[in-house]
C-alpha cells in the first residue's frame, strides 16, 4: 500500500466555497499494488489541513489488507470490511464515524477498485450483473435490521433484474440525469453567478445548484439572479452547509420559498436527526409539497442514514462515496433509500467524486431503485483533468463509464505536483 496526501489550491479561487467551507480540495490517495501488476486507487475526500490527519488513519489499516489475496476478501466480505471498521483498538475513535471510518472507506473502494480492473469492468457493471445472494453477501446488516433485513434486500434486487437490459439501452442511449454546482459558489460575485449560470443553461443544464447560508438578503439576492437566468421550469437546489438552526432554517426558507426550491440540502447539523424532520414537515406545508430536504454528504454512516428515513426527515438521500466506509456500506444505503421510497442524489465535487458517484447512481438506477423520477447525480467542473478515467457528460447528463474500475486512478504527474508538502504546487 503506497498513501499519498494529495492537496489542490482551490482556495484562493474561491473554488467549492460555502457557508462553512473556504478549503484546499485534497485527497488521502491509496494505491494497493499487486504481484500480478494491477493496481488499485481508491481515496477519500478533505478539505485540507488535516488531511495528513487522515493519511496516518489509512496507515493504521494498512495491516488488515496487506499480504491478501482479492479472492480470500471477497470470499468474506463482511469480516473483511469489519477488520477495518470495527477494529479492536482503532474503533474507539469512531465509532464507524470521523477520520477512521473515512480512511476504510480510502481503503475500501481501493480494494472494489482493484476488483473491477481484474474483472475487467467499470464498477457500476460489476455490482449491476452481480447475483442477489453475492451482493447481499457483502453488506453488513449489524444494526440496520430494524429498517432493511436480509431477506428485504434480495427481494429489492431480484426485482432489480427486471428490465435491467431495457434501463441499460436507456443510459447507453441518453445518459444519467445531473445538476451542476459551478454556478453558484458562496464566494463567487453576483456577475460571475449570472454569467456562469447563463452559461451552464446554454450548455443544457436545468438544474442547478446553489449555496446558502451567508446574509440572508444576499442569499435572496443571488436566488433572484439565478432564477432570472434559469426561467421558471427548470430545477434550482439550495445547500445552507449545515449553517443554520432548526427555526433559523424554517424561517430563511420561508423567505426563500418564492423562487420554487427544489430542495434544501444540509439545513442544520448532520446528526439533528429530529431538527431535519421538523424542517422538512415545514418546507413541504410553506412550498405544498414541491420543496424538500436532502442531506447525506456528511452522514457517518448507515446508521444516521436509517434514523434519517425511519424519521421521515429526508425527501432526497444524498449518499457519499467516501465518507462512510467504502462500497460495502453504500450498498446498504442505497437499499434502504429504496425500501423507503427515497429518491438518491449522490453528493459530487471535490477531488474525484464525480468520478466515484456516477457508478454508484448507475448501479442505482438500473439494479435498485429502476427509476429516475427525482434521481440526478451532482456535477462540479472541477479538477477532472487528474485522473486517467475522468467523467464526461453531455447536455447535462453523465455518460457512461466504460473503463474497467472506480474510475478513481489519479495520473502519476498530478500526484507528483500537487503532493503535500513537497509537490512543486507547494514548494512555490
Amino acid at each position: 500500500m503506497d498513501v499519498h496526501d494529495v492537496r489542490f489550491p482551490t482556495a484562493a479561487a474561491g473554488d467549492g466555497s460555502d457557508a462553512i467551507n473556504r478549503g484546499d480540495y485534497s485527497a488521502t490517495y491509496v494505491s494497493l499494488g499487486t504481484d500480478g501488476g494491477e493496481t488499485g486507487a481508491g481515496f477519500t475526500f478533505t478539505n485540507g489541513r488535516g488531511n495528513e490527519i487522515t493519511c496516518a488513519a489509512v496507515r493504521a489499516l494498512a495491516h488488515h489488507v496487506v499480504g491478501r489475496s482479492i479472492e480470500d476478501i471477497f470470499a468474506e466480505p463482511v469480516a473483511f470490511w469489519r477488520s477495518l471498521s470495527a477494529d479492536v483498538q482503532l474503533r474507539w475513535l469512531g465509532p464507524e464515524k470521523g477520520v477512521i471510518h473515512m480512511a476504510t472507506g480510502a481503503v475500501v473502494n481501493a480494494v472494489w477498485d482493484l476488483r473491477a480492473k481484474l474483472s475487467d469492468k467499470p464498477l457500476w457493471r460489476l455490482l449491476a450483473e452481480m447475483p442477489t445472494e453475492e451482493l447481499v453477501r457483502s453488506i453488513d446488516f449489524h444494526h440496520i435490521t430494524d429498517a432493511l433485513t436480509p431477506a428485504e434486500a434480495a427481494a429489492i434486487l431480484d426485482k432489480g433484474l427486471v428490465g435491467m437490459d431495457d434501463r441499460l439501452r436507456e443510459l447507453e442511449r441518453d445518459g444519467f440525469p445531473s445538476y451542476t454546482t459551478s454556478v453558484g459558489w458562496l464566494g463567487y460575485p453576483d456577475d460571475k453567478v449570472r454569467a456562469l449560470t447563463r452559461q451552464a443553461y446554454a450548455e443544457g443544464w436545468r438544474a442547478m445548484k446553489m449555496k446558502v447560508g451567508g446574509p440572508i438578503d444576499d442569499d435572496v439576492r443571488r436566488a433572484r439572479i439565478i432564477r432570472e437566468e434559469i426561467g421558471p421550469d427548470a430545477l434550482l437546489m439550495m445547500d445552507a452547509n449545515q449553517v443554520w438552526d432548526v427555526d433559523e432554517a424554517i424561517a430563511n426558507m420561508a423567505r426563500l420559498a418564492e423562487f420554487d426550491p427544489y430542495w434544501i440540502e444540509e439545513p442544520t447539523h448532520a446528526d439533528d436527526i429530529l431538527g431535519h424532520a421538523r424542517i422538512q414537515r415545514s418546507v413541504t406545508q410553506l412550498t405544498n409539497g414541491r420543496c424538500r430536504v436532502a442531506t447525506g454528504e456528511v452522514a457517518a454512516n448507515r446508521v444516521i442514514f436509517k434514523q434519517l428515513l425511519q424519521a421521515e426527515a429526508i425527501g432526497v438521500m444524498q449518499i457519499d462515496a467516501c465518507r462512510v466506509g467504502g462500497v460495502n456500506e453504500v450498498l446498504s444505503e442505497i437499499l434502504m433509500a429504496a425500501k423507503f421510497g427515497v429518491p438518491i442524489c449522490p453528493h459530487s465535487g471535490g477531488v474525484g467524486l464525480c468520478e466515484y458517484v456516477q457508478h454508484l447512481a448507475i448501479f442505482d438506477y438500473l439494479r435498485v431503485g429502476t427509476s429516475l423520477d427525482g434521481r440526478m447525480v451532482e456535477y462540479v467542473d472541477h479538477l477532472h483533468e487528474h485522473f486517467v478515467d475522468p467523467v464526461r457528460t453531455r447536455d447535462g447528463r453523465y455518460l457512461l463509464p466504460e473503463q474497467p474500475g472506480y474510475s478513481a486512478t489519479m495520473k502519476p504527474e498530478s500526484i507528483a505536483e500537487y503532493s503535500f508538502p513537497d509537490g512543486p504546487v507547494w514548494r512555490q
